[in-house]
């Protein structure tokens, strides 16, 4: 490293290398999928990063560009959130609509204050930060009440036996486990600073901030992340128990 900036070099590649052979490898010997999984996402991520760094020269000099690019971030979101949760995607608009109720008001505040800076320095990647959690969180919450809803028919039968209206009954089932999406975000925002030190909060300090800087954009950063990942896996649990996101 040069002073705080990371050296790209064929020593690197190697250390790259490694890492990824130590997970592929870890993944076969435990029996955890295929280790040829963890060599196909490290390429992927090479390759896009790639690509994007290339191409976030040109969209950094427009606004936009800027906008567009976001825009393809959260397309990319909901498509990825909709296969993952397994999906037709003829349900991918709902989805959209989960994501945007988490995403939207969130930039909004923090980029309409002008507490962060409506430049496209700092909108693509409080975008791309909040976007990729709220994703994750749409993801596991639509998936665990999807899947809570068909373990426990059973359950939902009764209590429309007893008189609860479809969207009721559903809520009563699916809720509280659809709700765990939130434990990583929870647990990340509780232990920073103890447990972790964030990507904002090291990117901010290696492009030569203060640590009070960094620490005010990571805090910034989590809080405004934990508030999109609520919005949206409430915003999931109604559509899934409204029937409005289902695997039929």
């Amino acid at each position: 490293m040069s002073g705080a900036t990371l050296q790209a070099g064929p020593m690197l590649a190697v250390v790259l290398a490694v890492l990824v052979a130590a997970g592929a490898l870890a993944v076969w010997l435990g029996r955890l999928g295929p280790g040829w999984a963890v060599v196909t996402a490290a390429g992927r991520a090479v390759a896009q990063l790639a690509a994007v760094s290339l191409l976030i020269t040109a969209v950094l000099r427009s606004g936009w560009w800027t906008g567009l690019f976001v825009l393809l971030m959260f397309t990319v979101a909901a498509v990825t959130s909709t296969r993952r949760v397994g999906l037709p995607l003829g349900r991918l608009p709902w989805i959209a609509v989960a994501l945007a109720s988490g995403v939207l008001p969130v930039l909004a505040l923090v980029l309409g204050s002008g507490v962060m800076p409506l430049k496209p320095i700092a909108v693509v990647p409080i975008a791309g930060i909040v976007i990729g959690g709220t994703m994750s969180a749409t993801s596991q919450a639509a998936r665990r009440a999807l899947d809570e809803l068909s373990t426990r028919h059973g359950e939902y039968e009764a209590a429309l036996a007893l008189g609860f209206l479809p969207r009721a009954a559903a809520l009563e089932i699916c809720r509280p486990t659809a709700g765990q999406a939130l434990i990583p975000a929870l647990d990340q925002t509780r232990t920073v600073g103890l447990v972790t030190l964030p990507g904002a909060y090291v990117g901010v300090l290696l492009g030569g901030a203060s640590p009070v800087q960094a620490g005010v954009t990571q805090v910034l950063v989590l809080i405004g992340l934990l508030a999109a990942e609520a919005i949206a896996v409430l915003v999931t649990v109604q559509l899934v128990a409204a029937g409005l996101v289902d695997r039929g």
